[in-house]
């Protein structure tokens, strides 16, 4: 057969092996790392805001028009969207997985292009956004002041303010160009406006309106295109030519200030500063962040879909230490909320599985085979298939997570099946005194059809894997892809290179050397690495509490341990090997009296087949029973080093009460034993992803792993913990702990989320009585926890009745009062202006707060 031709040329077959090898590193090497398979549904996020509008008017003007032309775009699996009383309007838009997202992109844009025209003006200036979003933020980067906090509210907003600002300048563009940042968005944010605030009455008395601020700001805050002087054509004999440059957009509040909105009775000029106080703030009061108590803006980083996660998270760790070197004195960061360190720790963990996969197996061989020439050959067989498998998952596109690994795991042990089938029937043939080629050749053309069956029959076990849709299949076609893989290149790899090392290693039994259990060389080997391997940790240990090796580096002491361990294993190397022998000599004893007595076994219960019969039935009945009492689910939930607390307070609840209530709750969570960090975020909630000034949301990061062995500091412990205390804090609010999801993106928190949807159009209130039916029909479940709705139809609102007829007696346009009740009690955008100082690009708007507007620019 074609194996002699491998028999003859051992060289070649070792070059198929090792380039095998060097493919599969470079595979392995070219992989993203991920905890799980890329099972996530790709997103596409649309955001726009109507400033001062609620959530009802946000659905009827921004929603409905937008979403009757989303929806059906192509490879839609759903969508779903969210409108705040803040005037935002998020819609995410699920596709099929495996959709190119780059396609679905523009897709979804062109869709939303044409519901542009109908939307609100002031929608369209403040601009809609479409962009491919990961649903779940990778790491979040707390930016904060190192000293205390300050008391004062106004000097605490304004250290908001700069953090912002200057988290949006120096940081968000570097940290956004770093290869796998998809999204940076921020919790907290302050951006810089310039804000207009109106005193009603004194513009009352000089006779001015909302519309009349607007106007003037909008014909005085404009950039200039000047033109240039003595530009062609021009008269003949022009010498120079100069570009004209006069005041375009203001740059501070003084020449906000010097506006000039009219002139009164006397002619004099009423400028803005008469009418309105004018100050560089912020766009947006509405939400706020602290880190362990101070007041901090938080960077929120979304991995780009398909990248790696490990790198990218550390390629913002390493860009962070080189941006804080340039931070302002008393500036500091943390990443606190990392999702990385358990994906990291799980990857550790099962490699770590798979080399002690590698040694039991090694020892299992060793023990049957009894001769470290035989045992090296099927051992040499496990990295050719074990990495070379890396190779096609590369070509295939598959990521180093844990389903592959465990694959890999797995396929240790069969692996070794196919050379271990080769080596038995090589040493059986020796043994009848042929020499280890011919041994070899015969024993060939024997098993050579058998290992090609095995490995097909196994492949074909797997293999219908592949075929299985949806995001199960996206689990498992991995999983069973990487040992089809490995077992083919295995059964490759038992026709090639192991008969090559059979011919080249065995030795009859006549040989002294062939019945050492292991080679001289070995066991210095296994003496410096046992040394090493199980006392480096105690010897570094022991080194540092010595005085008197402050000067020796702290390898040294473990590396000469090592040593030591090295030469008194190659001292006594015979006398070792006389012990493996007269070990193996007693395992060969108990292993053939195992065997007898597993045949005589099999002859009892040849003579009582009916009790065999039934004991098999009654095997397969707790079969049965196993798997229809057993809990079911998708993944297991697991311990991530974080906990996610959604606190909702009573309706109409202040942005400033949430604030005072999230300080207690920080609080009571940092003084939780297990808990690092707490990062809180009033105004908005994660889990219901909105932003309302009655919800907030506290990350609760969690000490590390190496110091979290205890049960009770385990993530449930904490959480259960966490749950007691904190409700007890504050009263007359709902706060609900949840664990982390198990599947990144697969939600943002643990459990699951059930949508009720109104097909009949019967109005929010029905909705909300459908909703309680359903989270008090949860709680009643045991199986069931912690079930809440987030929705309200009866919160709080203010109802102003507008008579038009009088309105339109008196000459007063709807028009212009729909305008002054924006600029007063809402937020109106007008246009832009540029800080020079800052060279910062900000917005101006219109907001009212008491008896004043704000107009921010």
């Amino acid at each position: 057969m074609f194996t002699r031709f491998f028999i003859d040329r051992p060289l070649f077959a070792a070059v198929l092996a090792i380039m095998t090898v060097l493919a599969g590193v470079v595979g392995l090497y070219s992989r993203p790392v991920a905890q799980y398979p890329d099972i996530t549904p790709p997103t596409v996020e649309v955001y726009g805001i109507y400033p001062g509008a609620n959530a009802r008017t946000v659905a009827d003007t921004v929603a409905a028009p937008i979403e009757q032309q989303v929806n059906g775009v192509e490879d839609m699996l759903y969508m779903s969207s969210t409108c705040g009383n803040d005037g935002a309007y998020t819609l995410t838009v699920t596709f099929k997985p495996g959709v190119d997202l780059n396609i679905a992109q523009v897709l979804v844009q062109n869709r939303v292009n044409l519901a542009e025209p109908v939307l609100p003006d002031i929608v369209k200036r403040r601009g809609v956004t479409v962009k491919k979003k990961s649903p779940s933020q990778l790491m979040i980067i707390n930016l904060y002041n190192e000293g205390d906090a300050p008391d004062d509210e106004n000097a605490r907003q304004k250290l908001l303010l700069e953090l912002s600002n200057y988290a949006t300048i120096q940081l968000r563009d570097e940290l956004a160009r770093l290869q796998g940042v998809g999204d940076i968005t921020y919790l907290g944010q302050r951006d810089y406006s310039m804000r207009l605030w109106l005193d009603p009455e004194k513009m009352a008395v000089k006779g001015l309106s909302a519309a009349d601020v607007l106007h003037a700001v909008e014909q005085q805050n404009a950039q200039v295109a000047a033109g240039q002087v003595g530009q062609p054509p021009a008269p003949r004999g022009q010498a120079f030519q100069y570009t004209i440059n006069t005041l375009g957009r203001l740059a501070d509040e003084k020449q906000f200030g010097e506006i000039i909105l009219k002139a009164d009775t006397d002619s004099r000029p009423v400028r803005l500063k008469d009418v309105a106080r004018v100050e560089l703030g912020a766009l947006s009061y509405d939400q706020s962040c602290t880190f362990d108590g101070k007041p901090s803006v938080a960077l929120a980083v979304y991995q780009l879909p398909g990248t790696n996660a490990i790198g990218t998270a550390r390629r913002v760790h390493a860009k962070m230490a080189e941006l804080k070197g340039r931070f302002p004195p008393g500036v500091k960061y943390e990443i606190a909320y990392d999702t990385t360190p358990f994906i990291d720790e799980s990857i550790t963990e099962v490699f770590h599985t798979l080399r002690d996969a590698v040694i039991l197996v090694a020892l299992v061989t060793l023990v049957f085979l009894q001769s470290w020439r035989a045992a090296i050959i099927p051992l040499a067989a496990v990295p050719v298939a074990i990495v070379g498998t890396f190779t096609a998952m590369a070509v295939l596109g598959y990521s180093v997570n844990n389903l592959t690994l465990f694959g890999l795991v797995l396929a240790v042990g069969i692996v070794v099946d196919d050379a271990i089938v080769v080596v038995e029937a090589v040493q059986h043939h020796i043994e009848r005194g042929l020499s280890p080629r011919d041994a070899t050749v015969k024993a060939l053309d024997q098993v050579s059809g058998p290992v090609i069956a095995v490995g097909l029959v196994l492949t074909a076990v797997f293999v219908p894997c592949v075929f299985i849709a949806g995001i199960v299949g996206e689990f498992y076609r991995q999983f069973a892809v990487t040992i089809a893989v490995s077992t083919l290149i295995s059964a490759f790899n038992s026709l090639t290179l192991s008969p090559a090392l059979c011919a080249m290693l065995l030795k009859p039994n006549t040989d002294a050397t062939a019945r050492d259990p292991l080679p001289a060389v070995a066991f210095p080997l296994l003496g410096a690495g046992l040394v090493y391997f199980f006392l480096h940790t105690h010897l570094n240990l022991w080194a540092s509490e010595q005085p008197s090796l402050g000067g020796v580096p702290s390898w040294a002491v473990p590396v000469a341990a090592a040593l030591a361990g090295g030469l008194l294993g190659g001292a006594f190397h015979k006398v070792l090997n006389r012990a493996l022998g007269t070990l193996f000599a007693s395992f060969n004893r108990g292993f053939d009296a195992v065997t007898e007595g597993y045949a005589k076994a099999v002859a009892l219960t040849l003579r009582g087949s009916l009790l065999v019969i039934l004991a098999y039935g009654g095997l397969l009945y707790l079969t049965y029973e196993t798997l229809t009492t057993t809990p079911t689910g998708f993944i297991t939930a697991q311990d991530k080093g974080y906990l996610l607390v959604n606190v909702v307070l009573p309706d109409s609840a202040s942005v400033e009460r949430t604030e005072q209530e999230m300080r207690k709750l920080e609080a009571v969570a940092r003084a939780t034993p297990g808990v690092k960090h707490t990062v809180s975020v009033s105004g908005n909630s994660v889990m219901i992803g909105t932003n309302a000034p009655n919800f907030a949301t506290l990350y609760v990061m969690l000490d590390d792993f190496p110091n979290r062995h205890a049960p009770e500091l385990s993530s449930d412990a904490i959480a259960a913990e966490l749950q007691r205390e904190l409700s007890d804090e504050v009263p007359g609010a709902r706060l609900t702990v949840f664990g982390a999801p198990p599947v990144d993106g697969l939600g943002n928190t643990g459990g699951f989320k059930l949508i009720i949807e109104d097909r009949g159009d019967t109005g929010p209130e029905a909705i909300e009585e459908a909703a309680r039916d359903v989270v008090e029909s949860a709680n009643g479940n045991l199986s069931l926890r912690d079930t809440f709705t987030g929705f309200r139809a009866d919160t709080p609102w203010l109802r102003l009745h507008i008579d038009r007829d009088a309105a339109q007696t008196k000459g007063v346009a709807i028009g212009d009062i729909v305008s002054a009740l924006q600029v007063y009690f809402g937020s109106l955008y007008v246009n832009d202006f540029n800080t020079p100082a800052r060279k910062a690009y900000r917005r101006i708007g219109m907001r009212s707060v008491g008896t004043f507007a704000t107009v921010l620019l």
